[in-house]
């Protein structure tokens, strides 16, 4: 039987960087175990930050102080590369080591080396965390870098050299990646990544559902959140709308009320700065639009419903971009 992405990961990690090194004390538990759901603090390897838990990572590296044992690395590591997975589904496991970075630690995405090529958005999504949080994020495809960090890690000058030039190089992965997709324009990326771009704040508009959120079987939850993850480091210092149109306020009520612990709703709820929109948020908006939207709001986007879906979004965006329809702040 094939192994898991998880157990194979796990099995790389131990493997390569061993159970000790320099001090630093590997955490990992088996397929199967729920025990990475607990938080760091009470032995597991979940990180929390403002009260927001993060996903569960695989791994971290912690060393003792004070007979407490700190965090140094929280890994998270994927064999998507591997297993078909070329487009934004990289972006949906971001958040997992993010809470790790948001408390001032490492957080690593490892994604082993496949078959696909990792999306260069993720170097700058990983790159503005690391400018704007409190720690360091980095992508990498090769453990080596872990084994250099921990052997770097009571060396303060040369950790700081060495993670610097690995976020340069990330940065001038993903610029080049910029400039060939986008040609070197915010406004190219705006209208192609379904973004508005505002002097003060950014708005990306996307056909969510009710039932993306309350069915198991959908994976549309999970493109969300990375969505929004993508979008807001790529504007680490704006406000961010994530705008639903074929969502009401009562479908939010009802998400916030039964499904506000499940993983994909409460990021979207607690991620800091960003907002959800739901339809009856946007003012200027045609009661004719606005019906058309509701008509179709539980109906899968495809056939009629998405040509009905695309033209009240073009008069919506239009109205957004001419200042004729605005979102309640």
């Amino acid at each position: 039987m094939a192994q898991s992405s998880d157990e194979l990961i796990k099995r790389e990690i131990i493997q390569a960087v061993g159970s000790v090194n320099n001090g630093c004390r590997l955490r990992i538990f088996p397929e199967g175990s729920n025990d990475d759901q607990k938080l760091v603090t009470d032995g597991g390897l979940t990180f929390q930050s403002d009260s927001v838990s993060y996903g569960s990572c695989d791994a971290g590296w912690f060393y003792k102080e004070n007979d407490e044992w700190i965090p140094f690395i929280g890994l998270e590591g994927t064999d998507a590369l591997n297993r078909g997975s070329s487009g934004n589904a990289q972006y949906q496991r971001f958040h997992h080591a993010l809470g790790a970075v948001k408390e001032g630690y490492i957080g690593i995405y490892y994604l082993r080396k496949g078959n696909s090529i990792i999306q260069p958005d993720l170097y700058g999504m990983a790159y503005n965390a690391s400018v704007t949080e409190k720690g360091i994020y980095l992508i990498v495809d090769d453990l080596k870098v872990i084994n250099d960090l921990l052997d770097l890690r009571l060396k303060g000058v040369e950790l700081k050299t060495y993670i610097d030039a690995y976020l340069l190089k990330m940065k001038k992965i993903y610029d080049d990646s910029f400039n060939r997709k986008y040609k070197g324009s915010w406004n190219t990326f705006a209208k192609r990544r379904s973004t508005i771009i505002k002097p003060d704040y950014i708005i990306k508009y996307a056909a969510r559902m009710i039932r993306n959120f309350t069915d198991g079987s959908q994976r549309a939850g999970h493109i969300a959140v990375g969505e929004m993850y993508l979008t807001k480091y790529f504007f680490p210092n704006k406000p961010f709308y994530y705008l639903f149109p074929k969502m009401t306020q009562a479908d939010i009520d009802y998400l916030d009320k039964n499904k506000g612990n499940d993983k994909e709703w409460y990021l979207l709820r607690n991620e800091p700065n960003v907002t959800i929109v739901p339809i009856d948020n946007v003012l200027g908006v045609s009661d004719e639009v606005k019906n058309s939207l509701i008509e179709i709001k539980d109906l899968p986007s495809k056939g009629d419903a998405l040509k009905t879906y695309n033209s009240c979004v073009k008069q919506i965006v239009e109205g957004l971009n001419n200042g004729k329809v605005t979102i309640i702040r």
